[in-house]
């Protein structure tokens, strides 16, 4: 059964999650403290990574929270079909992520979304004592110097959602935030900026209307024709 994608995989297939409709019919929140990256905390109270885990699968699982059904690429390139359980990795990903929002600037956070799928793949296909691993390892360590704060989630029946999030390294700040008119925002400023990062496109469509105008204007001499491809290649 659990190799025809198209059934749904037995009740008794989960051994660490609660089915979402068993689940209770209240939610519970969970706040999980991270200390450069690194969960260190769950409600308050400091524990180790065994421990974390183990607390986080207990509170999520019986939630129904962490179940994955999907197909999947092998190494080998044929498709197969995995069922999973990660009830507190689940937890452990969101919190991270949603404080890794609220900490990271933009292009950083870019850039780990790109590093990501590949040191999954590294991981995966057994390439750990690689340089490449030790270089993105350097690349994710000095991402996380910061990484430190609180999040809380709220699990209902299979979902998490995000409740908050805190951290004094936040780069949110709500001085910086406002539209209204203050002392650290001034509307005015948006013109200029807005004009300076539109300056590609502002000179692509006046290229654009010069080369209509050479378009539909009378050619008094066939000079003109290879000239303007001249341009055109310079």
């Amino acid at each position: 059964m659990l190799e025809d994608p198209s059934r749904p995989p037995p009740d008794d297939l989960f051994m660490l999650t609660t089915s979402p409709e068993r689940a209770p019919d209240q939610p519970e929140e969970v706040t999980i403290g991270f200390n450069q990256g690194t969960p260190v905390a769950v409600n308050g109270i400091f524990l180790d990574a065994v421990a974390i885990l183990t607390t986080l699968n207990t509170i999520a699982g019986r939630h129904g929270v962490g179940r994955i059904d999907l197909v999947e690429d092998r190494l080998v390139g044929m498709k197969s079909r995995g069922v999973y359980e990660t009830p507190g990795g689940t937890l452990l990903y969101t919190a991270h992520s949603e404080l890794e929002q609220l900490i990271l600037d933009r292009r950083t956070l870019a850039a780990k979304d790109l590093i990501a799928p590949r040191y999954a793949d590294l991981v995966y296909e057994g390439r750990w004592w690689t340089t490449e691993r030790e270089a993105y390892d350097a690349f994710v360590n000095v991402t996380q110097e910061r990484v430190t704060g609180g999040v809380t989630l709220k699990l209902y029946k299979g979902n998490v959602t995000v409740v908050s999030r805190a951290s004094e390294y936040a780069l949110y700040d709500e001085r910086f935030v406002t539209f209204g008119e203050d002392d650290v925002y001034k509307q005015s400023d948006a013109a200029g900026f807005i004009r300076l990062y539109s300056l590609p496109d502002r000179v692509r469509a006046l290229r654009d209307r010069e080369l209509a105008a050479r378009a539909v204007a009378p050619v008094s001499s066939t000079d003109d024709v290879p000239v303007l491809a001249a341009s055109w290649q310079d």
